[in-house]
């Protein structure tokens, strides 16, 4: 018998099992109260740096639980997490929404066991964070749909703009917010989708908001000297500050922010059309730099306008709002339910684009802002993001994939879509998961397989994000068929016990 436990009978079964003894009771105890000490420490240290700015009240136990979830995870707390299931106690891993009160919860029933005063959390303090994000994800996104908790956003095509009737099905497929991106069509449009929405909206007696996404500086193809040049593995191209001579070989391209070309260093990746191209620097030329495709498609990809590129060893030094931007604040701070916050990487951007609202909204107050994570630089900024945006506005996170991919890699946003969700759970905020969600089902009528696992992944966000396709109605109803699905097993990291219904009945061999 090991001297950490002793035995016990089993009042179902009689037989004896092994329990853990005083020692090991103890053992566990200070090995939690000592983690308690140093996380409420190093919180107050970060949570001091937040507090004078936070003007919303309803934010300050968000923010705060924030704080003590990052520095909870500043160590490696999986040893406690061993020793307390071994106790059959909760390990933790599901309480970002209430890390604080579990601990707590932990140390109380420890405290029991060991014959001391013991004192729980009132379990109100448990369900708080939760009920903030449910109510932030009404107003973000939509009532509840009914059948399933996660809610659809859909992206306007410029059909929205001309067919009432179209809004309608979308609703009754099963839409419950609107995306409309700045970048694409104009105000007219907008304004036109904008009353297609709220009058369809009205007959389903349904909040649909709308969400008028703010393009940002994303860094685009300007110019190529060859259209239609057709790239392989290993060919080569120029990538310059201005458009010059041709080159006998290699075709050249300008980005709408030449500034970029002149950090470029030999060895660094650059990522074209999100990931259908890849290329290395190889040489640093006057006015520009020399790049080698390391990645294309067997039979080639050609360069085209307008098509993303993306630096991923370079934090962006440029301005967040552009000229483009600025000219669409005033429709934007006067029309949208939510404001959409591209490319924001430091709490700047946020201050910036908040004040160049409030010169439009007069008396009214400032809007609910979804701030989208697509850059490295975001992702270790988003708790100060955050929090600035938090501290003055109803805030939510969009997880961008698709550009996020190419800032931190494939292998990594398997990772950082995690942490992010965790993040934003601790923090009392809603999600969007979003990018080519269901996107071969969208432009085909038919999905692959991998996809329908990742909506499934979805579901443990607040909303799901999809983009424009012929098929946008049948990938509504099958994504709100997922969703159904999902919430019978699943909520956020926690798995739902609820009845299997694949295996009823006995089983003989």
């Amino acid at each position: 018998m090991s001297d950490t436990s002793t035995p016990v009978s089993d009042p179902i079964s009689g037989q004896t099992h092994n329990a853990p003894n005083a020692g090991a009771i103890a053992a566990c105890r200070d090995l939690l109260n000592d983690s308690i000490a140093r996380i409420q420490t190093d919180c107050a240290k970060i949570f001091a740096d937040w507090e004078p700015e936070i003007a919303r009240p309803e934010f300050h136990t968000g923010a705060e639980n924030l704080a003590f979830y990052l520095a909870a995870r500043q160590y490696d707390l999986t040893g406690l997490q061993s020793s307390l299931s071994v106790l059959g106690l909760s390990s933790l891993g599901r309480a970002e929404s209430h890390l604080r009160q579990s601990l707590a919860a932990v140390m109380a029933t420890l405290d029991g066991l060991s014959g001391l005063p013991a004192s729980w959390p009132d379990p109100s303090e448990l369900d708080a964070g939760l009920a903030q994000i449910t109510r932030d994800q009404e107003l973000f996104f939509g009532d509840f749909p009914g059948e399933h908790n996660t809610r659809i956003m859909v992206t306007m095509p410029p059909q929205g703009a001309t067919d009432a009737g179209f809004v309608d099905e979308l609703i009754a497929a099963g839409a419950s917010c609107f995306r409309i991106n700045c970048a694409h069509d104009g105000p007219e449009a907008w304004a036109s989708m904008i009353d297609h929405i709220r009058a369809s909206s009205s007959k389903a007696n349904r909040h649909c908001p709308v969400l008028m996404d703010i393009a940002g500086p994303k860094c685009r193809i300007e110019s190529v000297d060859q259209p239609g040049t057709r790239l392989f593995r290993g060919d080569r191209f120029r990538l310059m500050t201005r458009p010059g001579r041709k080159h006998k070989r290699m075709p050249s391209i300008t980005i709408t922010f030449p500034d970029i070309v002149t950090r470029l260093q030999a060895g660094l990746q650059v990522w074209i059309d999100d990931g259908k191209i890849g290329a290395r620097v190889v040489e640093i030329i006057d006015g520009g730099a020399v790049l080698e495709v390391t990645v294309a498609a067997d039979k080639g990809k050609k360069l085209r306008l307008e098509k993303g590129i993306n630096f991923p060893a370079i934090d962006l030094e440029i301005e967040h709002l552009t000229p483009a931007d600025l000219a669409v604040l005033p429709f934007v701070a006067t029309h949208a339910d939510i404001v959409g916050c591209s490319f924001v990487q430091r709490p700047n951007d946020i201050r910036g684009l908040t004040a160049a609202l409030r010169q439009y909204r007069g008396d009214m107050p400032p809007q609910p802002l979804l701030l989208k994570i697509e850059t490295a630089l975001a992702v270790r900024n988003l708790p100060r993001l955050i929090v600035q945006a938090g501290s003055h506005q109803p805030v939510a996170v969009m997880i961008a994939r698709g550009d996020l991919a190419m800032e931190v890699g494939a292998e990594r946003l398997s990772e950082a879509q995690e942490e992010i969700l965790w993040l934003c759970e601790a923090a009392h905020i809603p999600v969007v998961w979003a990018t080519q969600v269901l996107e071969t089902l969208l432009k085909t009528g038919a999905p692959s397989r991998a996809e329908v696992t990742d909506a499934a992944m979805g579901q443990r966000a607040e909303c799901i994000m999809l983009n424009k396709g012929p098929y946008i109605g049948e990938t509504i109803r099958f994504l709100a068929g997922i969703l159904r699905r999902m919430d019978r097993h699943q909520f956020k990291k926690t798995a739902r016990l609820s009845a299997l219904t694949s295996w009823r009945g006995p089983q003989p061999l």
